[in-house]
């Protein structure tokens, strides 16, 4: 063998620089995205960077980060959760329903964690026992909670909020929303229980491989119900915060935040086949669609152009994760 040439190292080494290269985009990508959306804004909107806009995003990101970190538990157990601004709505119009005094504010939680919890129940009940598609599972439910919403209502809430809620979901500190405070906690729980326990180690192997799952003795199905019903309190509580935010409760509170909260996980790296993502990931698709919508605002671009430009996010998204994927 001495006629054998040695291989360079500059050949060795060229690949693994690629190799390294890929890895850091994959974990840092998103990341960068939202930066380069964010420097975008500053150019093409000099307030954008403003200490009011950026307070006034924050605010805008609380309730939406919120509901998508139910929305992960339940995407990484391979489903979706179209109900979860019906529950917004209906726990809105629950803190309507007492007397508006603060002293009301642990009565009012209780009943719409309550009822998040219960709304998980139902949609995890029907997609682990009676093998209903999470789709038509939790459109379902969907409707059944907007009927008897407007059938207690009679269309049109009465009432008003304690002034805590206002004070959560609209006023600030130093700047700084409280409601910023909320999401940071409810997100830290939630990364803890996903990386650092049994059950989320338990939630990644579910949604991953449902039959590894099984072999090893997981109760997949207690999983997935869990996850459901973490789904339905977290847009429970995201329901109070945007009623505090908006002002003024109607039945259509959330409207909307069923599918962009699945478009900021899938924007996130929220795998829809199960399985792979973070929360931290999650959050950073969420702000990544706030600061666009804010963006087309400040522009004064039709609203119609927020649809376009979460389309063009999602192709680009996907692209990034099939190429990641490869």
């Amino acid at each position: 063998m001495s006629g054998a040439r040695p291989i360079a190292a500059e050949t060795l080494a060229a690949p693994a620089a690629g190799t390294a290269l890929r890895a850091r985009l994959s974990r840092y990508g998103i990341l960068l995205f939202l930066v380069a959306v964010i420097v975008l804004g500053a150019v093409a909107a000099p307030g954008f960077l403003s200490g009011a806009n950026v307070s006034n995003m924050l605010l805008q990101l609380a309730p939406l980060g919120i509901v998508v970190i139910g929305q992960t538990f339940v995407i990484l157990v391979r489903g979706l959760d179209l109900s979860v601004a019906s529950v917004m709505a209906t726990a809105a119009v629950t803190a309507t329903a007492f007397t508006g005094r603060d002293s009301d504010v642990p009565a009012i939680f209780a009943v719409a964690i309550a009822i998040g919890a219960l709304v998980g129940l139902a949609n995890g009940w029907l997609v682990t026992r009676r093998r209903v598609s999470p789709f038509l599972a939790t459109l379902a439910t969907m409707i059944v909670l907007q009927g008897a919403r407007f059938a207690w209502t009679q269309g049109a809430p009465s009432g008003n909020a304690p002034p805590f809620f206002r004070l959560v979901g609209a006023g600030t500190v130093a700047g700084i929303p409280y409601a910023l405070f909320f999401l940071i906690a409810i997100a830290a729980v939630a990364a803890v229980a996903l990386h650092r326990t049994g059950f989320g180690r338990r939630v990644y192997i579910t949604g991953g491989n449902p039959v590894t799952a099984h072999l090893v003795g997981i109760r997949a199905d207690l999983v997935t119900l869990l996850a459901y019903v973490a789904s339905g309190v977290c847009a429970a509580v995201a329901g109070l915060v945007l009623a505090g935010f908006v002002g003024v409760v109607d039945n259509f509170v959330g409207r909307g935040f069923e599918l962009d909260s699945i478009v900021a996980a899938v924007v996130g790296g929220i795998a829809l086949s199960g399985g792979r993502g973070t929360i931290a990931g999650a959050l950073t698709g969420a702000a990544i669609l706030v600061a666009i919508s804010n963006l087309v605002v400040m522009l004064g671009l039709p609203v119609q152009m927020q649809i376009i430009l979460k389309g063009v996010v999602i192709i680009a998204a996907a692209g990034f994760y099939v190429r990641r994927g490869s």
